[in-house]
């Protein structure tokens, strides 16, 4: 874009590839922000439940990965239009805020878009639209409310919560591990949790992976783990109460703060220099081992003759650990991070019970396991899969899992799953909108026709007759006045999602709604756009 004047000096613009780009206006501009939020949404619909379809997704650089989750899904996509943008963002709101529930909400924000269109062509004003679309929401919010059931948090029965957990889990991957991934995820959460404030920090719960056993090969880690090893092969693999000392400083001479130049022009010079670095090591070590440390964690390197100083000196020590892990060893040891060797003292040295290496198949890889920490609450789930892709998803599950157990503390009212309390709002909307004389009943209907689109998917994806299995579940409701009934995707003989356990957080689906309305009314209320041409 440039700024130019005619000939009498008056300013105008001219914008790049003018001539390529045309401008859409009214009912035309909100049809083809309807048709790309339709086409995302429709891509991700048959991922919807727990017969939902994988997808493969190839990145720039071949990198394959396949999952179902909705978020990652979008997020791997290479989407151009402005929309379709927000569509994903709409995603990833909803999986930093709830952690599930990414399919849904851009479902039902696609089904939405859809039930406008249908009632802009018969001549509805956006904003009339957006208005009964608000209207529609309040009522669904409100009887989410009423048929929400309080949930018992309880650290000492788990069962209730692996359940929720377990509901989660079902439309993943590690189904085949089911119970065990949401027994992982419930006990990791209740090690982190602050009952009082009811939070629980994300930080210290971290999720490793490593290729080369089965699913059912992972496990929950009450402390720290590491990817590294001892820095010398003949070093103890395990240590019994373990000292730690956590150092930013490195096992070597120290060097002026300015540029600084060192010439040897004989042998005698640099057998003094030796002896001086020889003096310097032995020293550093020697005030490690006086505070009482017997393992010391180091964030930079140190080459061989330090490493055979540290051997010599029975002091085991691990090299190049990140910065995450060396805080969260720090947290979890309840020891300090030591900047320089003259800090250091036996009050800031982390204790755990066991450190062990571990290693793994015939590829030499190692790692290192801090058991028993002093500070319990840090945890590590380590994940186990035949390949990278296996495991990368395993670790998406779990983050969701986790999630949902972590929504269950802050506030630990549920609702039910399997579409039925989509069901149950939408009939409520329809009650409230047979009420209404305005044009905004037009509205209310279409937003009910969106919410029973959930349903319809999950019955689609499982099989079974859609439209006859919706309509059995809407009729059940009525006829015995339960708003738990669903869809039976497992097939389980029963439709009450109650007696299935089949359970979802009040809060992830109020949020799943609220976020799917506010972006289908911003851009509804769109209605001129520039967009380059075909």
């Amino acid at each position: 874009m440039s700024l130019t004047f005619d000939e009498y000096g008056r300013p105008f613009i001219i914008i790049r590839d003018q001539d390529k780009q045309r401008r859409l206006t009214g009912l035309e501009a909100q049809k083809a922000h309807i048709l790309a939020a339709k086409t995302v949404a429709s891509t991700l619909r048959t991922s919807l439940g727990p017969k939902g379809l994988d997808k493969l997704l190839v990145g720039a650089d071949g990198d394959v990965t396949i999952t179902n989750d909705g978020a990652t899904i979008l997020d791997k996509m290479d989407v151009q239009h402005e929309i379709a943008k927000l569509m994903v963002q709409l995603s990833k709101s909803q999986d930093d805020e709830i952690g599930d529930g990414t399919t849904g909400v851009v479902v039902l924000a696609g089904a939405l878009l859809e039930q406008a269109e249908t009632l802009l062509d018969k001549g509805l004003h956006p904003i009339r639209i957006a208005d009964g679309y608000e209207m529609a929401a309040r009522v669904a919010l409100d009887r989410l409310d009423e048929i929400s059931e309080n949930f018992p948090v309880d650290p000492k029965n788990k069962e209730p919560l692996v359940e929720t957990a377990m509901t989660t889990l079902g439309s993943k991957i590690v189904n085949r591990c089911h119970r065990q991934f949401a027994e992982m995820a419930v006990d990791a959460v209740l090690s982190v949790a602050d009952f009082e404030t009811k939070d629980v920090n994300f930080e210290l719960i971290k999720l490793d992976g490593k290729v080369g056993a089965k699913l059912e090969d992972s496990r929950l880690v009450k402390g720290v783990i590491i990817e590294k090893g001892m820095s010398h092969p003949q070093m103890p693999k395990v240590v019994r109460d373990a000292k730690i000392a956590i150092l930013t400083c490195p096992f070597e001479p120290p060097k002026p703060k300015t540029t600084h130049k060192l010439e040897v022009t004989s042998v005698q010079a640099y057998e003094e220099l030796r002896a001086y670095e020889q003096e310097k090591f032995q020293e550093m070590i020697k005030q490690v081992k006086d505070t009482g440390a017997n393992l010391v964690l180091c964030q930079w390197g140190f080459d061989d003759e330090p490493n055979h100083l540290l051997l010599q000196n029975e002091l085991p020590a691990v090299r190049w650990v990140g910065g995450p892990e060396m805080e969260l060893v720090a947290i979890a040891t309840n020891g300090r991070i030591v900047p320089r060797f003259s800090e250091l003292g036996a009050d800031k040295l982390g204790k755990a019970g066991s450190v062990r290496e571990i290693s793994f198949g015939t590829t030499q890889d190692t790692m290192l396991v801090i058991e028993e920490c002093e500070n319990s609450k840090a945890v590590t789930v380590f994940v186990r899969g035949g390949n990278r892709m296996i495991v990368e998803e395993a670790k998406r599950s779990l983050h969701d899992a986790i999630c949902v157990v972590r929504n269950l503390i802050r506030d630990n009212r549920v609702v039910y799953g399997g579409g039925a309390a989509e069901i149950a709002c939408g009939l409520a909307v329809q009650k409230e909108a047979d009420k209404i004389s305005s044009l905004e009943q037009y509205a209310m209907r279409g937003f009910v026709e969106a919410l029973e689109s959930i349903p319809l998917a999950l019955a689609e994806n499982s099989g079974l007759p859609a439209i006859a299995s919706l309509a059995n579940a809407k009729s059940a409701q009525v006829k015995e006045n339960n708003p738990f009934i669903g869809i039976d995707c497992q097939q389980k003989g029963t439709s009450d999602m109650k007696k299935q356990h089949v359970l979802e957080t009040l809060i992830g689906k109020k949020q799943q709604i609220s976020l799917a309305t506010q972006l289908v009314k911003m851009i509804l209320k769109i209605d001129d756009v520039r967009e380059p041409g075909q």
